[in-house]
This record gives C-alpha cells, structure tokens and sequence, in this order.
C-alpha cells in the first residue's frame, strides 16, 4: 500500500501597498520585505512520504494451498455451526451461526503453518467483507489444537470491502476466555497458526468474506 508525497504551500494574502503613505526609503523597505515573504513563500514543502511492504501470508488464488480447520463451541457442548468455503472470486467466505445455547457462542476457522517468520513486518493487513459484527483475528505459536493464542478484534463494515492493520504489539494472549499469566507477548518470528474468530455475545448468522491477509512494514 502506497501514499503519494504529500506537498504543501504557503498561501498567501493580496497585499495591496497602494495608498498608503510612505517615503521613497520606507517604500523601499516595503518592497524588500514583500520579495522575500514571495521568494520564502513559493518554495513547496514536500513531506517525507511513508510507503508499506507488504508481504502475502494467505490468499485463495490456488484454491486448496492452505489446510483450513473449523473449531466451533461444540467442544465445550455449543451448538454454533460455521464453514469456510472458496467463491469463483477466489475469496473464502466464513459463514455460520453463532448459537448461546449450553453455554456457547463461539465459531472459527483456522489455518496452519510449519513456521512462518514474521518479525522483519509490524503487523498483518486483511482484506475483508463483513456484516458489521466484530470478529477476533489470531495466531498461535504452536501447532496443538488447544492453548494459548494471541487475539486482536476488528470491526466490519455492512457489505463494504475494508482493509484492516493489526499491529503485532495489539495482539493480546488469551486461553479460554482469559488472560494467562506469564503468557508474554506475541512472537513473530515462529507463527504456527492464524485464524478467524466470531464470539461477540450475540446470537445469529454470520458471513465474512476474506481477499487476503498480508503481513506490512513501512518504508520511508
């Protein structure tokens, strides 16, 4: 993602010196000042531009590539439904039901990795399109099915395309619903899993539609 150079001048007053008294030593006073306000004021000011590297963690170009796994709330007795199927847009929809019956109310989909070292980037981008509920996106540093994860949320916007950065330094440690002790920070340098969280206390279907996830360092 690129921004173009950002560039700004000056804008300056008509000044009308006409009419008003002065000598021939302060005119010339008066001339001096204003080519040097001109001279000063017309030179742009261009700020440093910032541009993002980016690098492709997942996209659904090659269809199967990645393994996805479904983990919904029926581990601990839930009744919340999801799946994760390819569209002929080469996009993933995550779609489900989200059930708060015996308990639950939770559903997600998860990729894994053998290692994935991301500690040259600041975070990961996605290229999402939701309904306007909040979602958890997450990594793991190991390859078990159950353990610490690290999660940061994000909000959808209704049927719009949005791209969301997600700092490594936001994500937080989470086990079962809670903060454990000891846990640390995020390591980027051994990724072993990512995935897509929907667990915002609220009953019903949901859709969210995933382009990509890349990871983003800025350059100058």
């Amino acid at each position: 993602m690129s921004y173009p150079g950002a560039r700004a001048t000056i804008t300056l007053e008509r000044i009308d010196v006409y009419g008003m008294p002065f000598s021939p030593s302060q005119g010339g006073r008066i001339f001096r000042l204003l080519a040097v306000v001109l001279c000063t004021c017309l030179i742009p000011v261009t700020l440093a531009a910032q541009e993002q590297e980016m690098r492709v963690v997942v996209d659904f170009t090659e269809g199967e590539g990645i393994r996805w796994s479904i983990v919904n709330d029926g581990v601990m007795g839930g009744r919340s439904t999801s799946k994760l199927s390819l569209t002929d847009q080469k996009t993933a929809l995550f779609t489900g039901f989200v059930s708060l019956e015996n308990n639950g109310g939770f559903a997600s989909s998860r990729a894994a990795f053998v290692s994935l070292d991301l500690s040259a980037y600041e975070g990961v981008t996605l290229r999402v399109r939701g309904d306007g509920r909040r979602y958890q996106f997450r990594f793991r540093q190991d390859g078990a099915f159950d353990g610490v994860a690290y999660r940061v949320e994000f909000k959808t916007t209704l049927g719009e395309w949005i791209e969301v950065d997600l700092p490594f330094e936001t994500f937080q440690a989470t086990f079962r619903g809670y903060v454990p002790r000891g846990s640390g920070p995020l390591d980027p340098t051994n990724i072993r899993q990512l995935g897509i969280l929907i667990g915002d206390e609220k009953e019903g279907p949901f859709t969210l539609e995933i382009d990509w996830v890349k990871a983003y360092r800025t350059v100058s």
